[in-house]
């Protein structure tokens, strides 16, 4: 069975709520299954910042986790309007499967959480799809067939899914996100799987 990697990096829970929402969209299409993998927080001295297995929630993504992937959506926090360094510092070390084209013609979506609504969330979003173009990826996005694309006064974009979560980060994860973290999710699997046929 084809699985879908959701891979995503979170600091205060919003983006893995959206993972599992993602995850589980691409798991309502028939004949599709999602890999939740994480990266660790890096640390700004050459030590280790964390354990070599986390403590709780999903594994570590390894360069085998791409390979075997048949579409991807990544998910981050926005830093300043792009990508946290942790899921940077991961793509960083994706030479060999760029080299290769190992990503190449396959899917990919992603998803980001801000503390505003005006907190890079679009840019966040784009700088994700950079890497992922880099090594030939398709990007699937969210089209305004999506009701709820038109209706949120929250987080959703037609460059991928999105959360407004605050300034204290305490805003849950609204109805319209959620609609659209699951539908990124359907969206994402239908293709890979017609892409795999």
């Amino acid at each position: 069975m084809p699985e879908i990697l959701v891979l995503y990096y979170s600091h205060r829970g919003a983006v893995k709520e959206m993972a599992h929402l993602i995850a589980r969209g691409i798991e309502q299409i028939p004949g599709a299954r999602a890999r939740l993998r994480t990266v660790p927080r890096i640390a700004s001295v050459t030590t280790v910042a964390q354990p070599a297995v986390p403590e709780s929630g999903a594994p570590y993504c390894e360069l085998a986790d791409l390979e075997e992937c048949a579409g991807l959506a990544l998910g981050s926090p926005t830093r300043f309007g792009n990508m946290a360094a942790p899921m940077k510092h991961f793509w960083d070390g994706t030479g060999a499967l760029w080299s290769n084209g190992t990503l190449a013609g396959r899917p990919a979506a992603v998803f980001t959480s801000t503390s505003s609504l005006h907190g890079g969330q679009e840019t966040t979003l784009l700088s994700m799809m950079l890497p992922l173009m880099h090594h030939g990826m398709m990007i699937v996005g969210l089209p305004y067939t999506e009701a709820a694309l038109s209706t949120t006064g929250t987080g959703g974009t037609p460059y991928g899914a999105s959360h407004m979560a605050g300034a204290a980060s305490d805003l849950p994860v609204s109805a319209e996100e959620k609609t659209l973290c699951i539908a990124l999710g359907k969206r994402l699997a239908e293709v890979a799987l017609k892409l795999a046929a």
